[in-house]
């Protein structure tokens, strides 16, 4: 296991990519105007309408938004509100690019929620500048973020960043029609293991079982948290039953290949997870606290038929 310094200094890191730059005008010739700007430094995607631009926001989660403000049918503006109002793409500095000098104009733009406006014709400079400002202070934000979002023992997301982030998928399921599941996952018999061993093999035991469930969620959307004690859960976006139940078993398989010697365990001679597996069918008409009560009932279920297993329901 990495030292405390270091887990978290790899936990933190940056990503190895180009900042990622939509840029959003009506107009062709503007955009590559901007893509000639920053195709060295960015990856630029691109929309040519306030539709467009809002479901490339959500699929590619850019880092920065240059958004013009005169637009048929949804202009800016709308834009930038719809932006401020979805969770998944709030937290997205945007900054209007329009040929309007009035004060007027720019006190709306920033009741929106733009964080900064450029003038047409841009100064290359200009707005290379301010844009490479704003993507600094986002990376300054999203890294405190990150840190109040993580468990200090296990280094993996915290409770709080769970209830946030089941609440977003549950929504984003709903819009989709695609599937949602989540797996809750308890240590077998860990009081006893605390009681036998002592507290420090136990915080020791917990970082090695989480850092397992997480080589086990695959995919950048997987997440895994730690969601109180000896508890873990784990939330799949577009998984259904029996890819969740393939994540399930490797989980179980991963720790028991810990080979973290119980010796007060009942059930086997090494650690070991019990999982309760709740998926929620694309008809579902239930709540995302329905979806974790039928997961917490699963696992209560795995652990009264004998620990060690993953049982399951899907939520219809």
């Amino acid at each position: 296991m990495l030292p405390v310094d270091a887990a978290l200094a790899d936990l933190l890191k940056e990503p190895e990519r180009k900042p990622r730059l939509l840029v959003v005008d009506d107009q062709p010739t503007n955009i590559q105007v901007l893509y000639r700007v920053f195709a060295d430094d960015c990856q630029v995607f691109m929309a040519t309408s306030g539709a467009q631009a809002l479901q490339t926001a959500r699929q590619e989660s850019p880092d920065v938004i240059l958004l013009d403000v005169m637009m048929p049918e949804m202009d800016g503006y709308e834009v930038c509100r719809q932006l401020k109002q979805d969770s998944a793409t709030r937290d997205i500095p945007v900054l209007f690019v329009t040929a309007h000098h009035e004060a007027q104009e720019e006190t709306r733009g920033l009741d929106a929620g733009a964080v900064d406006f450029i003038t047409k014709p841009i100064n290359p400079a200009v707005v290379r500048a301010r844009v490479r400002t704003h993507l600094t202070l986002k990376r300054q934000t999203d890294l405190l973020k990150r840190l109040v979002f993580i468990d200090a023992l296990t280094h993996v997301f915290n409770r709080r960043y769970f209830d946030e982030r089941l609440s977003d998928e549950w929504g984003r399921a709903q819009r989709t029609g695609k599937p949602l599941s989540l797996i809750l996952v308890d240590v077998d018999f860990f009081k006893q293991y605390n009681d036998e061993l002592g507290h420090q093999r136990g915080d020791e035991a917990l970082r090695q079982v989480a850092h397992a469930l997480t080589e086990t969620a695959l995919r950048p959307g997987d997440v895994v948290c730690r969601y109180g004690g000896e508890e873990f859960a784990c939330l799949l976006p577009d998984t259904d039953l029996d890819g969740a139940r393939q994540v399930a078993q490797r989980m179980k398989l991963a720790v028991r290949e810990l080979a973290i010697a119980h010796p007060a365990s009942s059930v086997a001679e090494v650690l070991t997870i019990s999982a309760g597996l709740a998926v929620r069918a694309p008809t579902s008409r239930e709540d995302a606290a329905a979806l974790l009560a039928l997961a917490d009932a699963q696992l209560y279920r795995a652990k009264a038929e004998g620990r060690a297993r993953v049982c399951h329901a899907v939520l219809d």
